[in-house]
């Protein structure tokens, strides 16, 4: 007496993960060197901008709430 109806083994989640991310992988449009560094740069300028004007921020807050302190 044999089955009729056999149903596949079920495929392990963990190599299904690797494998639909592989596949998506393989979608990507990778940009190319002088993209990738054009905009590694860009980001590297923003942050540096970010970051003095973050800086600037709260050096004044930090000014204004000695002063504040100070005056009490």
């Amino acid at each position: 007496m044999t089955k009729a109806s056999a149903t596949p083994k079920e495929e392990n989640r963990l190599v299904r993960y690797f494998r639909d991310t592989r596949a998506e992988i393989a979608k990507v449009t990778w940009p190319t060197r002088e993209e990738g560094l054009r905009l590694s740069g860009i980001v590297l300028v923003i942050t540096v901008i970010s970051t003095i004007v973050l800086f600037t921020i709260d050096s004044l807050f930090a000014f204004g709430i000695g002063f504040l302190i100070r005056s009490l």
